[in-house]
This record gives structure tokens, sequence and C-alpha cells, in this order.
């Protein structure tokens, strides 16, 4: 966890308002605790995180009692604080104010936005699969990745037609339904993709062949997502070219697509020399530092 913590520092230092990873190093305490726990109470405890359980104390408290009302965590002031001092293109203040008030902002905004409690159900959810080894082609898999599929596909439609309805309703009960239905339309979308990418690559050559270069990419994910941050931000900031006002959705697709395929390049060219990417070695190395 405490080197997760650092790279996630390093990657905030790039990134305005803070960066998923701290969030990741934080929640990551789940899994130590866990580590030793049935699979059972593993799957358990994860659809529990994924009810969002947080959320729907809310909506029962403010539909018990209208005028309860969420906590202010002072998100919105934080985010635009962080825009100005990015605006203004001083790169002492962007990076201290990254690591600093951009965490701080990246995590709150966490908690508001039911990540917290979800990124935790996912990470016990990933164990659980690792566990029962779901990505294998031994035993019945293949049923099971089908039938979560039809399900999730079939739950996505009405999850998102809820989640906007509920959006679009003033109160704190309305909003604290709508946040608890946006992660889990969202839950729904990511376990189409997943399934259908597990599937495809099962049954399909082509697909298979066609993403096999990924392989690379994902050993050196860590080293990727933080150079991406420092690409990023010499590209669109005010401390780099400022290129953001130029760029449109089209324009950015394409320089990330750009971007990413010259990281595979990269990193097949890396691999071929090395066993792990650059800040992988060092968190390897780091993480069992004391039992050498």
């Amino acid at each position: 966890m405490l080197m997760l913590a650092v790279f996630a520092t390093l990657n905030a230092a790039f990134f305005p308002a803070g960066d998923v990873l701290m969030l990741f190093a934080v929640v990551s305490i789940v899994l130590l605790i866990t580590r030793n726990w049935s699979g059972r109470a593993i799957f358990i405890t994860a659809v529990i995180f994924l009810l969002q359980p947080v959320e729907w104390f809310h909506c029962i408290a403010a539909l018990i009692n209208p005028g309860h009302t969420l906590p202010d965590l002072h998100v919105a002031e934080m985010y635009a604080e962080a825009a100005e001092y990015t605006k203004a293109g001083d790169p002492g203040a962007f990076f201290l104010g990254n690591v600093t008030l951009g965490q701080k902002a990246s995590l709150l905004w966490a908690v508001n936005a039911g990540r917290l409690v979800q990124t935790a159900g996912l990470f016990l959810l990933g164990h659980w699969l690792g566990r029962r080894k779901m990505f294998s082609d031994k035993g019945n898999n293949t049923r099971t990745w089908t039938m979560v599929l039809a399900v999730a596909a079939t739950a996505f439609a009405p999850l998102y037609t809820l989640k906007e309805l509920a959006m679009q309703t003033q109160g704190t009960a309305a909003q604290s339904a709508g946040t608890a239905l946006d992660m889990w339309q969202k839950l729904a979308f990511t376990l189409v993709l997943v399934s259908a990418f597990v599937l495809s690559y099962r049954f399909s050559d082509r697909f298979r062949k066609t993403v096999s270069g990924l392989r690379w990419y994902g050993r050196m994910s860590l080293t990727n997502y933080i150079c991406q941050s420092v690409i990023g931000v010499l590209i669109y900031f005010p401390i780099g070219l400022n290129l953001a006002p130029y760029c449109g959705y089209t324009v950015s697709l394409l320089i990330g697509i750009a971007v990413f395929l010259l990281q595979v390049l990269l990193s097949r060219w890396w691999l071929s020399r090395h066993r792990q990417g650059p800040l992988e070695t060092l968190w390897h190395k780091w993480t069992w530092l004391k039992l050498k």
C-alpha cells in the first residue's frame, strides 16, 4: 500500500485535482484484511460493498427525516482552486497543488460519488474471480461468462434509465438513490465489457491475434499509466504546449490512440530486454526490501 501511495503521489503531480491511484492505495487495505478469508466470505463482502450501503443509508434516512442532508465535503471549491492554479501555468504551484489539494479533492470526490465503496467491492470481486480461476479455460467458465454477459446486458438499460430519473429528481433521497444506481449501471456495463472480451478471446482467433499485443502493455501498466500523465501534461496544459484549447474530441482521440500504440511498441521492446517495466521493477524491489 505504501509503495502504491508513493507512485500515486508521483502520478498526481502531473494530474490536476488528484488521481485514482491514491484511492486504490487507500482501498487496497481491504485486500490485506481479507487475504486469508474463505472465497464465500470474500464474495459476500464484495456484494455488500457493491450494493452501495452508504448511499442507501442516506436515502432511507432522508425518507424518514426530510431534513437529512448529505455532508458537504467542499469538493467543488477544491476543484475550482485546482482549475485556477492549472490555468496560471506556474509549474511550482501546479505540482504542489496537485499532490496536496488535488489528492484531497480526488479522494473526497470518490466518497461523494460512491466510488470509494464501489472500488472496495471491485477489488474483492477481482480477488474472488482470480481465486476461482474464472479467466482460465477450465470448468464451466464459458457458461458462467455467457450468463454474466446476458444478465449484465439486460440489466444495464433499466438501471441507466432509473439512474437518470433519480438524478433529475430533487432531494437527498433521490440523489443518494441516483448515486447507487449510477454505480450499478456502471458495474453492469463493466461486466458486459469484461465478459464480452473473455468470450471473444476464447472463441475468436482473429480477436485473440488482434489484442495479443495488449499483454506487453499490461505487464508495464503502472509505467505506462504514469507516463500517460506526463505526456498529457506536456501536450495539453499551460506548463507544457497548452494545446487543450485547440484539440477537440476527434484530435484528442487520435492523439490518445497514437500515444497508446507507441507505448505498446515501447513496452514490447523494453520487455524483450527486461523482466519488468522500470516502475514495476522498483515496486517489486521496494516491496520485498525488508526480506533481503
